[in-house]
C-alpha cells in the first residue's frame, strides 16, 4: 500500500471514531477501520481487564468464525495465555522501547514477534486464518488493550511494513479511544447527580419523554414514583450540612437497591429532597411493591423521617397519559398526599375509585403559578 493509501486510510479511521456517538461504534469504527487499512479480512478489538486478569473482547468485525459475535457478552481469555499484554510490554517499556505491533502464522510467529503464542497459532488454524497482526494498545502511559487483524489461509503473510503500519494504527486508534472516554465521562456527568451518583432531573426527563412516547405507540406501562425525603430540613438546621448530605446518600442507596427490584428501572435524584423511580414495561403492582419497601427501608434510617411516596402508572385509572408532564403532575400530587396524611405507605394515584382525589388534584387548572414543582401545596384535602 502507498503512502498516500495509507494517510487517507488513517485519516478515514479517525474521522469513523470521531463521528461515533456511543463506545460500542467507536470500538466497531476502530477494528473496520484497521481491518480495511490493512487488507485484513477480520478484526477484533480487546481490552484488559486488570482486575480479572483477562482480556476482554469489544467487538469482531468483517468475516467471523463460527461462535465470534460482533459484540461478544462473554468472549474472553485469561491474560497468562497471552503474555505479551502483561510482559513483553513491561520488558519493552523498561528498555526504552515502543510497544510495536508484531506478526503471527498459523504456522508460528513471523514478524516482530514478542515469543512464541501457542494459543493465538492455534486460534489461527482453528478459525481458517493464515495470519495475524497484533498491535498493543496503550492508554494514559499504561498497556490497555490489543487491537488484532488477520488474514485467511492463503491470502499473503503480514510483512515488517504492515506491523510497522498497524502500530501506527494502534496509535490512533488509542486517541480516539480516549476521545471517546472523555465524551462518555461528559455524558455521564451531564446526567448524574453529583451527590447521590443516581440519575438526575435530566435523565429522567429524558427516559420519561421516551417512555412515554413508546406507551402512546405501543402501549408500554410507564410507571412513576416520585418521593420526599422527610426531615431534611431539620437535619441540615440542627446537625449540619454534612449530616444531611450523608442523609441524602444514604437515601439515594436504599433507593437503589428497591429500585434494583424493577428490573431497568431508573433511580434518581430530581434535586433537593425529592427523588423518583422510572419503570417501563413492568406491572404496576410490582412498582408499588418496590415503592412499599421504600417506605419501609427510608422508615428504618438513622436519620430523617421516613419518606413521603407517590406512585402513578398508565396501568391504573388514572385517564389517557399523552404526556411525560401529566405522569409527573399525577405522581407528585400523590406524593403530596402522602406527605399531607404522613402516610408511612405510597399512595398510588387512581386507586380510590372514579373521584379519586389524587387525580383531580392532578388535573385541576393552576394557571402559572411558578412551575410544575411544589404547586400542590395548600390544595391537598
Amino acid at each position: 500500500m502507498g503512502e498516500d493509501r495509507r494517510l487517507a486510510a488513517v485519516v478515514t479511521l479517525a474521522q469513523g471514531m470521531a463521528a461515533a456517538h456511543t463506545p460500542r461504534e467507536s470500538w466497531r469504527a476502530a477494528a473496520l477501520g484497521a481491518c480495511r487499512a490493512l487488507a485484513g479480512s477480520f478484526a477484533a478489538l480487546s481490552v484488559w481487564e486488570r482486575e480479572l486478569g483477562r482480556l476482554r473482547v469489544l467487538v469482531n468485525v468483517g468475516d467471523r468464525a463460527e461462535g465470534e459475535e460482533e459484540f461478544p457478552g462473554d468472549e474472553t481469555y485469561p491474560v497468562h495465555q497471552f503474555p505479551e499484554i502483561a510482559e513483553f510490554l513491561h520488558e519493552r517499556w523498561a528498555a526504552g522501547g515502543e510497544p510495536n505491533a508484531w506478526v503471527e502464522t498459523a504456522a508460528g510467529p513471523a514478524t516482530g514477534h514478542p515469543g512464541y503464542c501457542h494459543q493465538r497459532v492455534a486460534a489461527l488454524r482453528r478459525r481458517g486464518r493464515g495470519c495475524c497482526v497484533v498491535a498493543p494498545l496503550v492508554l494514559h502511559g499504561r498497556a490497555w488493550g490489543e487491537l488484532y487483524v488477520a488474514r485467511p489461509a492463503g491470502s499473503p503473510v503480514f510483512d515488517r511494513g504492515d506491523a510497522d503500519f498497524a502500530t501506527v494504527l494502534a496509535s490512533v486508534v488509542a486517541a480516539g479511544l480516549a476521545q471517546s472516554e472523555r465524551l462518555e465521562e461528559a455524558r455521564r456527568l451531564a446526567f448524574t447527580d453529583a451527590l447521590t451518583g443516581l440519575a438526575n432531573r435530566r435523565a429522567v426527563d429524558v427516559r420519561l419523554e421516551e417512555a412515554v412516547e413508546r406507551h402512546r405507540d405501543q402501549g408500554v406501562v410507564v410507571s412513576l414514583v416520585v418521593c420526599d425525603l422527610n426531615g431534611l430540613k431539620r437535619v441540615n438546621d440542627t446537625q449540619g450540612h454534612a449530616v444531611g448530605d450523608r442523609l441524602l446518600e444514604r437515601f439515594g442507596s436504599v433507593l437503589s437497591l428497591c429500585g434494583a427490584m424493577l428490573p431497568g428501572a431508573l433511580a434518581a435524584r430530581l434535586g433537593g429532597d425529592e427523588f423518583c423511580l422510572l419503570a417501563v414495561g413492568l406491572p404496576a403492582d410490582d412498582v408499588v411493591k418496590a415503592a412499599d419497601e421504600l417506605c419501609r427501608r427510608a422508615g428504618e434510617l438513622e436519620l430523617g423521617e421516613g419518606v413521603a411516596c407517590g406512585v402513578a402508572s398508565t396501568e391504573d385509572p388514572i385517564g389517557a397519559v399523552r404526556s411525560a408532564r401529566r405522569l409527573f403532575r399525577l405522581a407528585d400530587a400523590a406524593q403530596y398526599q402522602a406527605k399531607a396524611v404522613r402516610a408511612d405507605r405510597p399512595v398510588v394515584a387512581g386507586r380510590e375509585g372514579p373521584d379519586d382525589p389524587v387525580v383531580r388534584l392532578a388535573d385541576e387548572p393552576f394557571g402559572d403559578e411558578g412551575g410544575e414543582r411544589r404547586r400542590f401545596r395548600g390544595r391537598l384535602p
